[in-house]
């Protein structure tokens, strides 16, 4: 089953005060805003290691300067978001399909991971939305760097350009259901306290 050999790809930024969830500084300060960071880095490490795949830290800068933990570690590298995407997805797909995810979808759990890596199976992309009209997870079975060229990154319309240019390349594409991400201060409802 394609499920078994994807990989999922959690792109992340270290999390130091001030430089991440830097639109919630406001209401958690730049340390809560980077420990809150920090820890939805864990949950989603715990929840993409929960599917049995193989997980990727693709940390800026390298994963490896910054993050010690039982999975592999690569850099974003420069360029804009839709240049990182696009070197990981050329480096990755040769060998196996890819999930990318981000670390702020506290919905994002295991088994809405393997369902998205059961989808590249029989499509090409496979995509969940985000509210705000980003996505939180878009999946591959096969490269071509249109869907990350010359997106709007950080805009309501970054899902609907990226669906675009996957119809537009005659990809299948599973669209499963839209989740939330944190990243406002009325986003943090969503991050239950522990």
């Amino acid at each position: 089953m394609a499920a078994q050999v994807t990989r999922i790809v959690i792109f992340a930024k270290e999390p130091v005060p001030g430089r991440v969830k830097t639109r919630l500084i406001p209401v958690l300060g730049p340390e809560g805003a980077a420990r809150l960071a920090g820890e939805m880095l864990d949950r989603a490490i715990k929840e993409a290691r929960a599917t049995g795949l193989a997980v990727e830290l693709c940390g800026e800068p390298h994963a490896a300067a910054w993050f010690d933990g039982p999975v592999a570690l690569t850099g974003q590298g420069e360029g804009d978001l839709g240049e990182r995407l696009a070197r990981a997805a050329e480096r990755v797909l040769p060998q196996e399909p890819v999930l990318f995810v981000g670390a702020d979808c506290p919905s994002l759990d295991s088994r809405r991971l393997i369902a998205a890596a059961e989808a590249l199976a029989t499509h090409d992309a496979v995509i969940h939305p985000a509210i705000d009209g980003g996505y939180v997870l878009l999946g591959l079975s096969r490269f071509d760097p249109s869907p990350f060229d010359g997106i709007a990154w950080s805009t309501e319309s970054v899902c609907a350009e990226t669906l675009g240019r996957l119809a537009a390349l005659g990809w299948s594409v599973d669209v499963r259901e839209t989740l939330a991400d944190v990243d406002e201060p009325e986003d943090l409802a969503l991050v239950a306290p522990r």
